[in-house]
């Protein structure tokens, strides 16, 4: 089986088809909202798959595998809090735009 890159042709981080073919992901947020039992059953679904390859890396396989789970996590918070911002901006012109008198 082919190996698919974690980064893209553009030299962007692209997960987005690997979470892509999560289907309970695509399930949970299916109706745009995230609920308690959903954001549960994917905190187990991390949590086996951190076991099933936990073990089997070597101490310094293991180092370079948690600072990635690190930098993967800080990147999506960061993309988040730029992309709501981002949307705010958007809403704040829209409405403004729209409250202009012509």
């Amino acid at each position: 089986m082919a190996r698919a890159s974690w980064i893209d042709d553009d030299d962007h981080p692209d997960l987005d088809a690997h979470v892509g073919q999560l289907e309970h992901f695509a399930t949970a947020i299916a109706d745009g909202h995230v609920d308690a039992d959903e954001l549960a059953r994917q905190e187990d679904n991390l949590k086996a798959a951190m076991r099933a390859v936990e073990g089997e890396l070597s101490d310094d396989q293991h180092a370079k595998v948690t600072k990635l789970l690190a930098e993967v996590a800080a990147y999506t918070v960061m993309q988040m809090m730029h992309d709501l911002a981002q949307a705010k901006v958007a809403r704040a012109v829209a409405g403004a735009s729209a409250a202009a008198p012509e």
